[in-house]
C-alpha cells in the first residue's frame, strides 16, 4: 500500500517572511500601548494596584516586542562576507533571550504570590471599572496571543512563536489580576495571590521550552532521527548514488543546513560526479523545503574501508605525466591524454594513445617496461593503455 506524500508546506521567501514578522510585530506593539495606557489611568482612578502593576508589564512587552522587529529585520539581511551563512541566528539568540525573560516573569509571579499571601489584610477597595478593565486587556491579550501564533507558523518564525506566548503570558496576568480583582470585590482576595502561583510556574515552564529550544540550535543541534531518515532515503534514491555517509544537520532560524558525502561509481568523469551531486542538491530541496542549503562531497571509494597500509604519498600528476613519458620514450608523441584514479590508496594509470599509435608501437617492449615500472613503484597499482585496437 502507497502512502501519500506528506503536505510539506514550502517556506516563504526571506523578503515576504520578513515583511510578515514586522507586520505581526507592529500589531502587537500597537496594541500592547493602548492596553498599558488603559490599564494605567483605569487602574490609578479605580485604586487597582495590581492593574497598574499589569500596566507596567505591558509596557515592558513593548521592549521585547521592538527586540522582536529589530531582529526580524536583521535577520532577514542577505548573506555577506562576515555571516556567509546569513543572519538567521539573530531570530534564534532574541527567541531565548525572550524565553528567558518569560522565566523571570514566571519567577516574579511565583515571588509575588508569596508576598501578597503573607499580607492578606493590605487590600484596598476596588471599583468595578478595574474588573472590566481586567477582562477587556484578557481578551485582547488572548487575541493577540492567536494572531501572533498563527504568524509564526506561517512564517516558519520560531521568534514570533517565543512573542506569542509571551502574548500568552501576559493574558495570563491579567487573569490573574481579573481573578483578585474579583475576589476582593467578593470579599475572597486570596484568590489572586494562588492563581498568581499557578500561573506563574506554567509561565516559567514555558519560557524554559523556548530559551532550550534556542540553545539547542544555537549549539547546532540537528534533525531527529526520523527526519534524517527521510532525508538519507531521499540521498539513496538518487541515480548514481551508490551509498552515503557522514550526513550532518543543523539549524538555522526556518532553515536547515545540511551536509552529506556521497559514494559514486570511481570510474566516471568530473563532469559526471557533479552532475549527480547537483541531482542529489536538487532532490532534497524537492522533499525537504526547509532544507535550504546543502553541501555534497563526492567520494569515489568509503573513506574507512581503504585497502592495505598506504606506500606512501601517492604520486602527483606531474610525477605520473613524467613517468609515462619515460614509459612511452620516442612515442610519447603519440600520447593523447592521461587518466588517474586515487583508489585504496594506491594509483591506477589509464594512459591513451592517438588513432594508429598501435601500428608503430612495439607493444611487447611496452608491456615490459610498465612491468619493471609498476614492480619497483608500490604506490601504482596498475597501468592500462588504449588505443584503436584491445588494451594493453
Amino acid at each position: 500500500m502507497t502512502r501519500p506524500a506528506p503536505n510539506r508546506t514550502p517556506p516563504p521567501d526571506a523578503p515576504t517572511r520578513a515583511r510578515g514578522v514586522r507586520n505581526a510585530t507592529l500589531v502587537a506593539i500597537s496594541t500592547n500601548a493602548l492596553l498599558s495606557i488603559a490599564q494605567l489611568l483605569i487602574g490609578v482612578f479605580a485604586n487597582a494596584f495590581s492593574l497598574v502593576a499589569d500596566a507596567v508589564h505591558t509596557l515592558s512587552d513593548l521592549v521585547t516586542d521592538i527586540m522582536v522587529l529589530l531582529a526580524g529585520r536583521q535577520g532577514a539581511e542577505p548573506a555577506d562576507r562576515n555571516h556567509p551563512y546569513g543572519h538567521g541566528r539573530i531570530e534564534t539568540a532574541t527567541t531565548m533571550l525572550l524565553g528567558i525573560v518569560l522565566v523571570g516573569v514566571g519567577m516574579g509571579f511565583l515571588w509575588s504570590s508569596g508576598v501578597r499571601l503573607q499580607h492578606m489584610d493590605e487590600s484596598l477597595p476596588l471599583h468595578p471599572a478595574a474588573l472590566y478593565m481586567a477582562i477587556t486587556t484578557l481578551f485582547a491579550k488572548e487575541a493577540l496571543f492567536r494572531f501572533s501564533l498563527a504568524a509564526s507558523k506561517r512564517l516558519q518564525a520560531p521568534m514570533l512563536e517565543a512573542n506569542a506566548w509571551h502574548a500568552r503570558s501576559d493574558a495570563a496576568s491579567s487573569l490573574v489580576v481579573a481573578v483578585g480583582i474579583g475576589g476582593g470585590l467578593a470579599g475572597y482576595p486570596f484568590l489572586e495571590p494562588l492563581a498568581a502561583a499557578v500561573v506563574g510556574f506554567l509561565i516559567v515552564s514555558m519560557g524554559a521550552k523556548l530559551t532550550w529550544k534556542a540553545l539547542r540550535e544555537l549549539i547546532d543541534t540537528g534533525m531527529s532521527d526520523a527526519e534524517l531518515a527521510a532525508l538519507s532515503n531521499t540521498i539513496h534514491a538518487t541515480p548514481g548514488v551508490v551509498d552515503m555517509h557522514d550526513l550532518r544537520t543543523r539549524r538555522m532560524a526556518n532553515r536547515v543546513l545540511c551536509d552529506t558525502h556521497i559514494l559514486v561509481d570511481p570510474r566516471i568523469t568530473v563532469s559526471e560526479g557533479h552532475r549527480i551531486s547537483d541531482t542529489v542538491y536538487t532532490r532534497i530541496r524537492e522533499a525537504h523545503p526547509e532544507v535550504r542549503e546543502v553541501l555534497v562531497h563526492i567520494d569515489a571509494e568509503e573513506d574507512g574501508e581503504l585497502q592495505g597500509v598506504p606506500p606512501g604519498p601517492p604520486a602527483t600528476r606531474d610525477e605520473i605525466e613524467r613517468l609515462v613519458g619515460e614509459l612511452l620514450g620516442d612515442d610519447a608523441p603519440l600520447l593523447q591524454r592521461i587518466q588517474i584514479h586515487y583508489l585504496g590508496q594506491r594509483v591506477e594509470i589509464e594512459i591513451v594513445l592517438g588513432p594508429g599509435a598501435w601500428h608503430r608501437i612495439d607493444a611487447s617492449a611496452l608491456k615490459s617496461r610498465m612491468d619493471t615500472l609498476l614492480a619497483t613503484r608500490p604506490d601504482l597499482r596498475s597501468i592500462r593503455i588504449f588505443g584503436d585496437i584491445a588494451p594493453l
